[in-house]
């Protein structure tokens, strides 16, 4: 299933306070009331690379940006839209490269297909998007409402990291326990890989001994230069 799906009218959807105002009458089912639209921005500009079928770079030249809790969507002026579900959306960010400021996404091409669907081909699974707002200053309430809307969206692939990492957060006392390999613990490609990250970015603190011996104020067992001290004092 292609992440982006053409559409020719916006996905119903109610403001915040009239979800509110629907919730406090208790309806028959919650489920029944209509996503709520977080964030909408006119004056918008998408372009998905590749191109989908149906929607040309004039449709995407001007249009509105709907976060909707359920989709996102961008509706051309020219009456042409798209609508993406969250969980195709793998990445997003806000970019300030050369071509100027906007929000960066990538997609993923095969959402919700079986495992082992997909072509060994990475960069034909993937689609990008980048919205470009009338001005800058747009880039920050759209950057937070997608995060909003994404992070009620977990992926499959989001869950089973999660799983993974709980196989070695110490939730009671709120640090690390290293991982051994002992008593019969394994860990899958992607938790050794997050695993490796959090080690990497982790600071621990000077009374506390890190996973690969070495001690606070060594960098790979030498003794750090006053260069590498103020990187780590700059580290967050």
């Amino acid at each position: 299933m292609p992440s982006a799906t053409l559409i020719s009218s916006v996905p119903t959807f109610v403001s915040r306070e009239e979800h509110t105002n629907i919730a406090a009458e208790t309806p028959i089912s919650f489920t029944d009331i209509p996503p709520v639209l977080r964030h909408k921005e006119e004056n918008v500009s998408a372009t998905l690379d590749p191109p989908l079928d149906g929607f040309s770079a004039e449709d995407g030249a001007q249009g509105t940006l709907y976060i909707i809790e359920s989709v996102l969507v961008f509706m051309s002026a020219t009456g042409r839209g798209f609508q993406i579900e969250y969980p195709a959306i793998t990445l997003h960010a806000v970019s300030r490269g050369e071509a100027g400021p906007s929000i960066y996404c990538q997609l993923d091409e095969h959402t919700g297909e079986a495992e082992g669907a997909a072509s060994n081909d990475e960069m034909s699974d993937m689609r990008e998007l980048s919205i470009v707002p009338q001005s800058a200053a747009f880039l920050e309430p759209i950057f937070e409402a997608l995060s909003r809307c994404a992070a009620l969206h977990p992926d499959k692939a989001s869950a089973s990291d999660d799983e993974d990492m709980d196989a070695f957060i110490d939730a009671d006392e709120g640090g690390f326990e290293v991982f051994t390999g002992d008593e019969e613990q394994e860990l899958s490609e992607v938790g050794r890989a997050a695993l490796a990250h959090l080690e990497s970015i982790i600071y621990y603190p000077e009374d506390q001994p890190r996973p690969d011996g070495a001690v606070n104020g060594d960098v790979n067992g030498r003794e750090a230069s006053e260069e590498d001290n103020h990187i780590t004092q700059s580290a967050p």
